[in-house]
């Protein structure tokens, strides 16, 4: 089945230009691309995932975001630290760090983007929002 990129037809709208580049100074600030063909979010891609689109377009996302998964790191590091993938209200996931004690990150809770960012490895730094119940089983 035929599949129109729109690639010789329609000139490139987004490019991948501002995606790699560092953030503003307050650096709290995520870029992302948006498929113009589908819509699909996506973080640092070349093509798009779902309809392997070309046509990317750079957009800046709001910050907030839910934990999807986290796990403790012990090594190559003095410390333990949380490495979590941050789904964001744009619809695209992304791995970074939150701020608190690696055991007290959940799957569901809600954080934004902080200002911080990883020192080691440039990953982008999330607080959370709220403190969420948790109910004793």
């Amino acid at each position: 089945m035929y599949h129109h990129s729109g690639f010789a037809t329609r000139p490139v709208v987004g490019s991948l230009a501002g995606v790699l580049d560092p953030p503003a100074a307050d650096g709290a600030t995520i870029l992302f691309q948006r498929c113009t063909w589908c819509g699909t979010a996506m973080y640092h891609r070349l093509l798009c995932p779902v309809c392997q689109g070309g046509d990317l377009r750079t957009e800046r996302s709001e910050g907030s975001g839910t934990v999807r998964h986290s796990t403790v790191v012990h090594r190559n590091t003095p410390a333990a630290r949380n490495v979590s993938l941050i789904e964001m209200a744009e619809g695209f996931v992304v791995r970074g760090r939150v701020i608190g004690p690696p055991i007290g990150i959940h799957s569901g809770d809600r954080v934004r983007l902080s200002t911080a960012k990883d020192p080691v490895r440039g990953e982008p730094v999330f607080q959370l929002l709220d403190e969420p119940y948790r109910a004793w089983h």
